[in-house]
């Protein structure tokens, strides 16, 4: 969450871009995630260039090379490669800067891994600059150089309110989950190199990005091995979306962090042409809450488990088709799915308790999604078994998320997250605790008779303490006493004003 001064700077760039004359809020997006892009390649040069002349070695893997660049053979167009870097053209004049943005930077950022098939190529070739003029992209310049984007924490926090904007807008709002609540299930989740990660709604591709922080920061070592690191940048991670500029942005975030080649790919998850199935050992998503399809477009083997159209439980009935045996998910979803009453519903959650390992649900506040969306959600866990295996199920009341719960959403001292991640750890030791408290286990057998209802209100014990009230009859003495005092003091008034007249 941003606010105060770094809040109006975003507001700024986002407001010169519009101003200009781009008023689609997802075009906005798009080209102030191509500025920075292009920032971000350099910085991550001249930082790696920086710790090899430490080292005293010759740094090899460069995109931006010493020399002439070949923009294209045919017409034959080149420039000086230091001429694409950020560090050297944010100097130029408007005017000059904006051309060699238009003519050179943006034709070679959409040319990087040309002739081989990966998502960024793929969703790149068809992308347009779109700053109209060179004062207008000075001030943007001039904006993103004003952020710290070396700051990987505070640059999560820019570009989730970048994307919390097109919400605001209307467009797109499914594709924002809280940077927080994401990492919070990334670290329910542990990934690891073994696993093939998928979000078949991936939006902005910010599951994968987290989970590709998270097996940084925890496989270094590993990382190392070559054969690892191949893995890494083609293979672990997949996404799948229907909207070709969510597509682009997600290529774009993977690169910067270092994956070359993830499987992102234009797809409807939920339609017959998506065959994939038992391919994936942890998906992590947060799918479009309250939408239809058409029926006649499911995939019948959906529709087989659940005959409805609703996508949040169709999207959950597609999880325990595509995890593999063994495989693990984390999906947030509206509390309908906890209590829903149709058949589709029941299914679903008879489904995840008899055939399936359900593990947690994990209730949140409404306020999480504030200001953009007020809906109550919470985090379902389960391993795909396809033989049951349910015996407990962890339930976790979670009432503060380091945030307020209102729309402003400010930093609080009050935050479940830690603890949510700590118990789930080591979920033997909650079998002692009550009811009463933030979190415990019910039996699946209380799961069944309950006719699978998941809402934790079903199962939470609310202590209620009774509050001592004074007899009847000193509540009418204490009512008089006040109705003569007011009487009293009315005639006083009265008098007053009488004297004054």
């Amino acid at each position: 969450m941003i606010t105060g001064e770094l809040k109006n700077k975003v507001d700024s760039i986002w407001d010169t871009i519009w101003t200009g004359g781009i008023t689609s809020p997802i075009t906005v997006l798009e080209q102030i995630t191509y500025l920075m892009f292009m920032k971000l390649l350099d910085d991550n040069q001249l930082r790696a260039e920086a710790n090899a002349n430490i080292l005293g070695v010759t740094l090899t893997n460069k995109v931006f090379h010493d020399g002439i660049c070949v923009i294209s053979e045919t017409p034959r167009i080149e420039t000086e490669y230091l001429n694409l870097r950020w560090s050297v053209f944010h100097n130029f004049e408007p005017i000059a800067m904006l051309e060699n943005i238009r003519n050179y930077v943006f034709p070679f950022i959409k040319s990087i891994g040309k002739g081989m098939d990966t998502a960024f190529s793929r969703y790149m070739k068809d992308t347009v600059f779109l700053i109209p003029t060179g004062n207008v992209l000075a001030k943007v310049v001039d904006g993103i150089d004003a952020l710290d984007m070396n700051n990987k924490d505070l640059m999560g926090d820019v570009y989730e309110y970048l994307l919390s904007k097109i919400a605001a807008s209307g467009e797109n709002g499914q594709f924002r989950t809280p940077r927080h609540i994401i990492d919070m299930m990334v670290q329910l989740m542990k990934p690891t190199l073994k696993d093939k990660i998928l979000d078949p709604a991936m939006g902005s591709a910010g599951f994968l990005q987290q989970s590709c922080a998270y097996i940084i920061t925890h496989q270094r070592t590993e990382l190392m091995k070559s054969q690892n690191a191949a893995y890494f940048k083609s293979g672990l991670f997949s996404g799948y979306d229907t909207d070709q500029s969510m597509l682009r942005i997600g290529a774009m975030n993977m690169m910067l962090h270092g994956v070359e080649d993830p499987n992102i790919q234009y797809r409807d998850s939920l339609s017959k042409e998506n065959s994939e199935r038992d391919g994936y050992s942890l998906i992590m998503a947060n799918p479009p809450f309250k939408g239809s399809v058409f029926k006649e477009n499911i995939s019948r083997d959906l529709t087989a488990l659940c005959s409805t159209s609703k996508t949040e439980v169709l999207f959950m009935a597609l999880f325990t088709k595509m995890l593999t045996i063994g495989g693990r998910c984390a999906s947030i979803v509206p509390d309908g799915v906890l209590f829903g009453s149709s058949k589709a519903h029941k299914a679903l959650r008879q489904e995840l308790v008899e055939h399936q390992l359900l593990r947690a649900v994990i209730s949140m506040p409404s306020g999480v999604f504030k200001p953009y969306a007020g809906v109550s959600t919470a985090i379902l866990i389960f391993t795909r078994t396809d033989a049951g295996g349910t015996e407990n199920v962890w339930f976790y009341d979670m009432k503060a998320d380091g945030y307020s719960l209102d729309d402003k959403r400010t930093p609080i001292e009050q935050n479940d997250i830690p603890d949510i991640i700590a118990r789930f750890a080591d979920l033997e030791s909650e079998s002692g605790r009550e009811r009463t408290e933030q979190s415990f286990l019910v039996p699946k057998q209380e799961i069944v008779e309950n006719d699978y209802d998941l809402s934790i209100n079903k199962y939470k014990k609310t202590v209620y303490i009774p509050i001592e009230y004074p007899p009847s009859s000193e509540i009418m003495d204490s009512i008089e006493a006040l109705e003569a005092q007011i009487q009293t003091e009315m005639s006083e008034l009265r008098q007053l004003l009488e004297r004054q007249i």
